[in-house]
């Protein structure tokens, strides 16, 4: 009776920690929401999946959604466009890829490292939110979208982050640009 009032137990827990903390849908406009939204992408991609599109969109009523453009073998070239909505995945589309004569596909895509990852981009989504407010007097500012920016030339030091936020209520959206670094390039609405 003991082991199967402690079998219980341990079932009730890994119910309750899938269902309540571990949702992409569900996390939190930061760096550690963010973090775990890594974590998600690297779940269903793996580690040493390649990129050359990755946003995370919000919406009120659906929550979080991924957008994805990513491969596991760069040099098939070929990629699939995925997205995820409501904790589900679907691919809506194949591309593929042509680079130019005598360069590796691997070149032109980003991987999720110390040099791009979703950590950093949340953090960057709260500093611009704690800046739109001291800025713009604009109380609890929402995520409308965030993106790794990366130059189809392949060059990473034109890669960098965007951030866009909106009031609370909807209105004009303020676009942030940042360096890898994390470092504001421009404001603009």
């Amino acid at each position: 009776m003991k082991t199967l009032k402690t079998t219980i137990l341990v079932l009730l827990t890994t119910v309750m920690l899938f269902s309540c903390g571990g949702s992409a849908s569900s996390q939190p406009a930061s760096a550690d929401g963010f973090n775990e939204i890594e974590n998600t992408l690297k779940g269903e991609f793996g580690d040493d999946a390649y990129y050359t599109k990755l946003a995370i969109m919000y919406d009120d009523n659906i929550g979080n959604m991924i957008s994805a453009t990513v491969t596991k073998d760069p040099e098939s070239m070929t990629m699939g466009e995925w997205s995820l909505s409501q904790n589900t995945w679907t691919q809506s589309a194949e591309i593929t890829l042509e680079v130019p004569e005598g360069s590796k596909a691997a070149d032109f895509m980003f991987q999720l490292n110390d040099n791009i990852n979703l950590k950093q981009l949340g953090g960057l989504v709260e500093k611009s939110m704690k800046q739109l407010t001291e800025e713009k007097s604009i109380e609890n500012p929402k995520l409308s979208m965030a993106y790794v920016k990366f130059p189809d030339t392949g060059d990473i030091t034109e890669a960098g982050y965007n951030v866009d936020l909106q009031p609370e209520n909807g209105g004009t959206t303020f676009h942030f640009t940042y360096t890898l670094e994390g470092d504001l390039i421009e404001i603009f609405y």
